[in-house]
């Protein structure tokens, strides 16, 4: 167990998605700040909601990891993922002129809208940014709403989160990224131990570098540890931070702490700790004050529906 009272799965649920999206807008006004800036102008560490950053976010605030989070949950049915309703969120959300989209996620879209098949647009953004550029955590910040969609039905887990990722990132480093975040949510989900989050993740991973950046990042030191938007960064400092932090609060805020893409370093590690912790681990002043708090509440909930209804076979 992550802690010594029972959790019930209904918290783990909106632990997850409130714990993503308190990680987003924690990190948020801090991203592209380097850890020492962060070490010198927060002594003792980003603690709550402040806004401000490049984005001129209101406290609270979060930022395109959350809002394709809930695009992505929106698009989770009853039959599974609707690639073609994703599509159309993404499409509408960027035609909305949000305030920062990656650039890889950019040009998926600009493809997207330009009629192009959900399947290939990731590709497109691929051959356009080349296999480096390209293996960024545009998908592996929004990934978690799979897990609690597909927590019963693994094969199903592990299909839905390369649909998903492939949309925008088929880099294969980005897309089997997401299937190992999904793969340790649901594995915290269900009462796993934090320890051995980092073994459930990579069960079944094909690519060695995405297995090694999860296996190797527990036993790294700090001072070795990056977040840039790299996508083996970026899940290497969230299972550093959720397998060191002292609960969920601690977790994120060591993940804000390393700077750079502090918001999805923030995000992913949210997602893992609120599912290991639950949600009433979490700040209630973030509780109270991140956007989007109701929603994300009632779509755990109807994600949490989804996934008892395959357990029972309704599906």
């Amino acid at each position: 167990m992550a802690s010594g009272r029972t959790i019930a799965m209904a918290d783990r649920y909106a632990g997850t998605l409130l714990g993503l999206a308190c990680g987003d807008a924690l990190g948020g006004p801090v991203e592209f700040r380097s850890r020492e800036d962060i070490a010198a102008g927060f002594p003792g560490g980003v603690h709550e909601f402040m806004g401000g950053g490049w984005l001129s976010l209101e406290p609270g605030e979060v930022t395109d990891d959350t809002q394709q989070t809930l695009i992505l949950a929106d698009a989770l049915t009853e039959t599974g993922l609707d690639l073609d309703r994703f599509a159309g969120g993404l499409i509408a959300w960027y035609q909305g002129g949000p305030k920062d989209i990656g650039d890889t996620t950019r040009i998926a879209l600009e493809a997207l809208a330009a009629g192009t098949s959900p399947l290939e647009t990731g590709e497109i953004a691929l051959a356009a940014r080349g296999v480096r550029g390209a293996a960024s955590n545009g998908a592996v910040m929004r990934c978690a709403p799979v897990a609690l969609r597909f927590r019963r039905d693994p094969a199903r887990l592990v299909a839905a989160s390369l649909d998903s990722a492939r949309i925008t990132h088929a880099e294969e480093r980005a897309a089997w990224a997401t299937v190992a975040v999904n793969q340790a949510i649901v594995h915290l989900l269900e009462g796993g131990e934090i320890g051995d989050a980092p073994e459930a993740a990579i069960k079944g991973v094909p690519n060695d570098e995405v297995c090694a950046a999860i296996r190797e990042a527990a036993d790294r030191e700090r001072g070795d540890i990056r977040a840039r938007g790299f996508v083996l960064e970026t899940i290497g400092a969230s299972f550093w931070s959720l397998v060191h932090g002292k609960d969920a609060r601690d977790a994120i805020e060591l993940a804000v702490a390393f700077g750079d893409d502090a918001d999805s370093t923030g995000a992913v590690t949210g997602a893992l700790a609120g599912a290991a912790y639950g949600v009433d681990a979490l700040p209630v002043t973030w509780r109270d004050a991140v956007q989007f708090r109701e929603q994300l509440t009632a779509t755990a909930a109807r994600l949490s529906v989804l996934a008892e209804r395959d357990e029972a076979g309704a599906v």
